[in-house]
């Protein structure tokens, strides 16, 4: 085999001569030892690699063996459960062969050769097929129906379809295209840098619920939006993203790790096997996909796995699924740009960031989006929703990667680290925080028949913003020059912060609150506030409408469970009750 020849070793930066048909991003072999690595720049005979593994002890005049291909990941049936690294190796089985540090050079496919799965063909033979088309399913496990695509590209006759049990990489049917018979098997291969085709890309329009009531209420996510978190550190981004992906109504779950601390990763391995899923009673592992890029793991690898994650995602989304991904942090794979760029010598932008920072994370945002899939099939609709946090140093949302982020991203949830170390979790700032699908979603729940939650909705975030100007009255001359009107909507106030925004992630209830819950404790906690102001206008005295002994029922009716809802319908009305006693039926 032809080889280059390593010239020069920069930390993951590799620079090697005299690779035969070299080609940007082709996947090479360094060294003996085989390491990874991607072409990212060709100069006349000279190819710079970013090399996926750590390179220590490698040095001039060791080979370089090209591949031909692109950075491509193995797409089929196995996916769901796995946890891979950044450049997709099963990390199960490399523990297996090396024990719990990885190895240089080691090699594991993607998915598994040896398992069997069942495959169902859903198409029979003489049928016309086209890319995307759906030929058969696979259940893959207790939850995800795996469904077998013809790859983009192919068209022609099933001239042979099997069913039984088969490895990915056998073949499953035969199609008799223009250029001859083609056999298709489960497994595909896809490179990560391009996205998957689709028919046409539609406008989001079906909210993606989270089940966190500051996400849900104020600034929602649309199925095939996109979203990011920035904050400070220690301000609950990890745990956010933790939340949602738990309790997102999505049907596939991708967790992208990237560059995140080993025990955070930890927590996710532990925490998700042991999860029960709302939607189907089983373990969410049972529909996620795991890529975990600890920031001990080789700093080019977090690029990797941005993009091995988007491209399962993709996947996912083709065979007709709400595919959510969650990428925790982007701040550190701008990092990993930044260090492989200084390395390039290329002319710094922004605080040293490359000058196409910008256009790459544009790139992994605009990969979202609600599209009609390849396929004859019409109404096969699938989402990909893209969630990313962001770690600006210092809270600073003027740095670069913050800002490239918010000019792409539709909803942005700003972290406050003063109410991150209040203990009010999520610590979302209602009034930093934005969401521009809010609007076509208040047409959606209207269709719905929920006129009553965009009222509802408006109202509640009127107060905050009211209170948010009193407050700076009551900083200059106290609380007790305020009136006794806007002493009922301070408390209000105070009640949707304490009682309904905040949230308790380790609390078995309150750690998910579902839409119609949501609306009913919406409902009750704006009730006090009405009904407060009934008891002011019939002359009950301030101190008495603040002591009502149902409010504390109020603030405790959110850890209610689902299943007795009713009981919070009975709190509300308990309440107008008591007050319309209290004042005779005066309103």
């Amino acid at each position: 085999m032809n080889a280059g020849r390593i010239i020069k070793v920069s930390g993951p930066l590799v620079v090697a001569e005299g690779i035969p048909g070299a080609k940007m991003y082709d996947v090479v072999r360094v060294s003996e030892s085989r390491l990874i690595g991607e072409i990212i720049e060709i100069r006349g005979d000279r190819a710079s690699i970013q090399v996926y593994e750590e390179t220590t002890g490698l040095g001039p005049g060791e080979p370089v063996y090209s591949t031909g291909n692109p950075l491509s990941v193995e797409l089929g049936p196995g996916l769901i459960e796995s946890i891979y690294d950044g450049i997709q190796r099963p990390l199960d089985a490399i523990r297996e062969k090396t024990g719990d540090r990885i190895n240089r050079g080691v090699e594991a496919p993607g998915i598994s050769r040896e398992k069997k799965w069942n495959f169902v063909p859903t198409v029979q033979k003489g049928a016309q097929v086209t890319g995307g088309d759906i030929i058969g399913t696979v259940q893959e496990t207790v939850v995800v129906e795996h469904r077998i695509m013809v790859p983009p590209g192919v068209e022609g006759t099933i001239e042979e379809i099997k069913a039984g049990e088969f490895a990915v990489d056998e073949t499953i049917a035969r199609i008799k295209t223009a250029a001859g018979v083609k056999d298709v098997t489960m497994l595909q291969r896809w490179p990560v840098r391009r996205g998957r085709p689709y028919k046409e890309k539609k406008a989001p329009s079906e909210i993606m619920s989270t089940g966190q009531r500051v996400i849900d209420t104020f600034f929602p996510v649309a199925k095939g939006g996109t979203a990011c978190i920035p904050g400070p550190f220690g301000s609950g981004k990890t745990v956010v993203q933790h939340q949602l992906a738990k309790w997102a109504d999505a049907d596939i779950i991708v967790y992208v790790g990237c560059g995140e601390r080993g025990n955070e990763m930890t927590d996710v391995l532990m925490e998700f096997p042991e999860i029960k899923d709302p939607r189907s009673g089983e373990s969410l592992m049972k529909r996620t996909v795991l890529v975990a890029n600890t920031s001990d793991m080789p700093v080019a690898a977090r690029e990797a796995s941005i993009y091995t994650g988007i491209t399962i995602a993709e996947y996912f989304r083709d065979m007709g699924y709400s595919v959510a991904i969650m990428a925790d942090s982007t701040s550190r794979w701008a990092e990993a740009l930044r260090e492989i760029s200084g390395r390039l010598e290329e002319m710094p932008g922004e605080e040293g960031y490359p000058a196409y920072l910008g256009s790459r994370v544009a790139e992994f945002y605009e990969r979202a989006g609600k599209v009609v899939c390849l396929g004859k099939d019409q109404n096969r609709l699938g989402s990909l929703t893209a969630i990313g946090a962001v770690s600006p140093p210092g809270g600073d949302l003027s740095e670069p990667v913050t800002q490239n982020t918010l000019r792409i991203v539709k909803v942005f949830w700003g972290l406050d680290a003063s109410l991150a170390y209040r203990r009010h979790f999520p610590a979302i700032n209602w009034l930093l925080s934005y969401s521009l699908y809010t609007e076509m979603l208040d047409d959606y729940f209207r269709k719905q028949g929920s006129e009553e939650w965009v009222i509802l909705r408006r109202e509640a975030m009127r107060i905050l913003q009211e209170e948010s100007e009193l407050e700076e009255i009551v900083r200059l001359v106290g609380v007790d020059a305020l009136s006794a009107k806007d002493r009922i909507t301070m408390e209000t106030a105070r009640s949707l912060r304490e009682d309904y925004l905040h949230q308790n992630a380790f609390h078995e209830v309150d750690t998910y609150s579902s839409v119609e819950k949501q609306l009913i404790l919406l409902r009750l906690t704006l009730a006090y506030g009405e009904e407060a102001q009934n008891l002011l206008n019939a002359g009950r005295p301030l101190k008495e409408i603040f002591a009502m002994p149902i409010r504390e029922r109020i603030a405790r009716a959110k850890y209610i469970p689902e299943s007795e809802m009713d009981r919070i319908a009975q709190i509300e009305k308990d309440l107008r009750t008591e007050v319309a006693n209290t004042t005779g039926g005066v309103a």
